[in-house]
């Protein structure tokens, strides 16, 4: 579903991504883990195209097409979804206008306001969202729980082919991350949406069951694993990588 091969970009003169490779098929989920400053939040922008940064090598294939050279608008367009991880609050858009439109450029149709409402009714009780957040300005005033649920929201409606939830369980509680573990689970079975979790902690994946974990250090994917991965982590450290990717260089060169 989704390739990226050899990504490198950069900010200003600042090399950030350094050779990333990955590839999620169909379905699948992929937890992206590190620490600080490594690159991961930055993999999340590039693969939709963010203008702040300057994608110097590689190539991004979205199930079967080469989108390297699309824009933002036309990657969304094509199915990549990126859940932020400070959502951005909009004093003067409603929700529900900006939903609507968001649905009708996803999905290439044209739906009156009646129509959006039962749309969309089924959802906002799926993620406990009362009704009258609708009404409200995008993100203004939110807590964090209603952001990270606000975001969900936009996933369930969009269905993308490809999800990537940056840090998605960063400030919210054990019920904010059970509902965000059952949206990725429900549209992973009934629309084989592939997820791309980037996370520092292991509370997440207390609920979702990944495919496959990958550790990001020095803007390039050292290491990849199944859960065993995590828990090594969680028990050792990046260090630890570090260690085991400098121990295989030295023996490498011998």
């Amino acid at each position: 579903m989704l390739v990226v091969q050899n990504l490198h970009a950069r900010v200003g003169d600042k090399d950030i991504l350094k050779g990333v490779n990955l590839e999620i098929p169909e379905g699948e989920i992929h937890v992206v883990m590190g620490p600080n400053g490594v690159g991961k939040s930055t993999m999340g922008h590039v693969l939709l195209g963010h203008k702040s940064y300057e994608q110097t090598a590689g190539r991004i294939i979205l199930d079967g097409t080469d989108i390297t050279d699309f824009d933002t608008a036309q990657r969304a367009k094509a199915g990549l979804f990126l859940a932020f991880q400070y959502p951005v609050s909009i004093p003067g858009l409603r929700v529900s206008e900006y939903l609507r439109n968001l649905y009708c450029l996803r999905h290439n149709v044209q739906v009156g306001v009646a129509e959006f409402r039962k749309i969309v009714r089924e959802k906002l009780d799926m993620l406990n969202i009362d009704r009258s957040a609708l009404s409200r300005y995008l993100n203004d005033g939110f807590s964090g729980g209603e952001m990270k649920r606000l975001e969900m929201l936009q996933l369930a409606l969009i269905k993308p082919k490809v999800a990537i939830l940056d840090e998605i369980d960063s400030g919210v509680d054990v019920d904010a991350q059970k509902t965000v573990a059952e949206v990725i689970t429900r549209l992973r079975e009934t629309d084989g949406t592939s997820f791309v979790i980037i996370t520092h902690y292991q509370r997440l994946l207390n609920f979702v069951k990944p495919d496959k974990v990958h550790v990001v250090l020095d803007g390039r994917v050292t290491r990849s694993g199944d859960m065993s991965l995590v828990q090594a982590l969680e028990r050792e450290g990046y260090d630890w990588v570090r260690q085991m990717g400098e121990t295989a260089s030295a023996s490498a060169s011998l």
